[in-house]
């Protein structure tokens, strides 16, 4: 299913797996593109940057449509007032969300371990080795 680090020295890249792991999601989604476009043989390095470009594309997303939610509300006086606070909070609470998640994705990537990010990795390993066994 996965490379087997122990006999895979270093990748298309010149660097050991598990350090092209976690560097792919260095810069989230640009790291990821650089290393799934030079990476041409370890499928480990090319699900983690892969997979670096789809949950960060994601992240990305949900924050734009909170922070277009919380703009729209802001215009309704005294409610929306509150309810954007809301939203407020809930997008700091997901920075710090999405700075913890970045450093588990990077110590996962070096750790050797395909962990998949739920629906995401899934999705990711299909379209990356789609009829590969």
């Amino acid at each position: 299913m996965s490379d087997s680090l122990e006999h895979v020295s270093t990748t298309s890249t010149g660097l050991a797996p598990n350090v092209s792991g976690a560097l792919a999601y260095l810069l989230g989604p640009i790291t990821g593109i650089v290393f799934l476009l030079m990476e041409k043989d370890s499928r480990y390095v090319r699900f983690h940057a892969a997979q670096s470009i789809g949950v960060w594309v994601a992240f990305l997303i949900v924050s734009v449509v909170l922070t277009v939610i919380s703009g729209a509300l802001s215009a309704i006086p005294v409610l929306g007032w509150l309810f954007a606070l809301v939203f407020l909070f809930v997008s700091l609470g997901m920075t710090l969300v999405g700075l913890a998640l970045w450093l588990f994705l990077m110590y996962k990537g070096y750790s050797g371990e395909e962990w998949e990010f739920p629906f995401i990795g899934r999705q990711v390993r299909s379209m990356l080795f789609k009829g590969e066994v």
